[in-house]
């Protein structure tokens, strides 16, 4: 793999986005290793633009019809083809030259592209964690039918599955999670009354997306990620928890079933998990910043607290659910981030939209994708009815 004739060639879906940025620094630094055959962004084209010029992939799929246009033109002299659309990136992700799929889409819009690189063979590096929370058990099925292998990028999971490389066979008796607990650890909710996005945008940690750094603010990325984690290492509820690690330098555990932990650490940082995920099983040699125990003489951890961080306790009820109900609650998720984001409802609300929806939702217990796609319109619509009842008081 370290020869230029066994490049491995990637495709990154969203790589304008935080983890498709990082993903490209590390192709970049280990072009000896990797290359990039075809990049796909949501709207931002201009990015795009200057991507493409610089790695020259195969193709691009710019999912917003409108700047189809400005991207074409911008790569008219480039070897690169031009693609438009959502249609057009589950038919890009298909194509033969493409040995790994990095998923970085944000939210459930990743799904059906992911669903289709399955279908074509192709392993999977999963940034997406909405993939695993709204479709778990199609996607693990359809993953185990095709032969494909499912690679974690996230850095909890990909903790976790690098403590078990040389364990598959020895049974787990628990996942521990971590989490930074965010920039309101400790506080009450009437603390959090007044918060705004500013605030809640300001991790103490870790630099990502907007929409993932209110999910921390929230917790409700740990809850995300313990139904992701369900499905990745096919574990039961009970097996499963999350401990609040405010240094985010363990970035998960294993406990064996003989009581032996095994815990992976780093700084908070996702390019080395993006690189054991696109480069697996290979370690290879970066020249990333190494860690330094003697900067974190004291590593803390305590529970989370669900009462304060309601998002995490609405998650776990819904592990214990299953059926369509994670889907439910991640369209109800998005909808009541982007309500934040955009100044339409308060930090405590995000909550509380979810748990209107969650208590009126039609759930289904083996839901077929039909069905996830009506559960994903229909959490939405109610998220966005919660709403207005809000703002109208009624």
């Amino acid at each position: 793999m370290n020869s230029p004739e066994h490049k491995r060639r990637v495709a990154i879906l969203g790589s304008t986005g935080s983890i498709g940025t990082q993903a490209l620094e590390v192709i970049e630094q280990l072009s000896d290793s990797f290359e990039v055959e075809m990049l796909s962004a949501g709207s931002n084209a201009e990015l795009l633009i200057q991507q493409a010029k610089k790695f020259k992939p195969n193709s691009v799929v710019i999912c917003d019809e409108a700047k189809y246009d400005e991207v074409k033109n911008a790569l008219v002299v480039e070897p690169v083809k031009v693609f438009a659309g959502l249609d057009a990136l589950k038919q890009e992700v298909q194509n033969e030259h493409i040995d790994v799929v990095l998923t970085a889409m944000v939210g459930y819009a990743g799904l059906e592209p992911t669903i289709k690189a399955i279908e074509a063979g192709k392993n999977i590096a999963l940034a997406n964690k909405e993939t695993l929370v709204v479709a778990g058990h199609l996607i693990t099925s359809l993953a185990q039918k095709h032969g494909v292998n499912i690679y974690p990028v996230d850095s909890e999971h990909s903790a976790i599955f690098q403590c078990l490389v040389g364990e598959f066979h020895n049974p787990i008796e628990k996942l521990i999670i971590t989490a930074s607990g965010g920039p309101f650890r400790g506080k009450s909710r009437r603390e959090l009354e007044g918060t705004t996005k500013e605030q809640a945008l300001k991790h103490p940690n870790w630099t990502m997306g907007r929409k993932i750094t209110i999910d921390s603010a929230t917790l409700m990325n740990k809850g995300l990620e313990l139904i992701e984690a369900r499905w990745l290492f096919n574990v039961g509820v009970d097996k499963l928890e999350v401990l609040v690690h405010p240094q985010s330098v363990i970035h998960s555990m294993v406990q064996f079933e003989d009581g032996s932990i095994k815990a992976q650490l780093g700084y908070p940082d996702m390019k080395l998990p993006i690189q054991f995920a696109i480069g697996y099983p290979n370690r290879l040699k970066n020249k990333f910043e190494r860690f330094d125990f003697a900067k974190y003489p004291s590593l803390t951890f305590e529970k989370p607290d669900t009462q304060t961080f309601r998002c995490l306790q609405l998650a776990l009820d819904v592990l214990s659910k299953d059926g369509n109900a994670p889907c439910a609650l991640n369209a109800a998720n998005e909808v009541a981030v982007d309500l934040f984001l955009s100044d339409r409802i308060k930090f405590l609300e995000i909550s509380e939209v979810i748990e209107h929806v969650l208590a009126k939702f039609d759930f289904v217990k083996t839901p077929s994708l039909e069905q996830l796609q009506q559960t994903d319109r229909q959490a939405r619509k109610l998220a966005l009815e919660k709403q207005t009842k809000t703002l109208f008081g009624a």
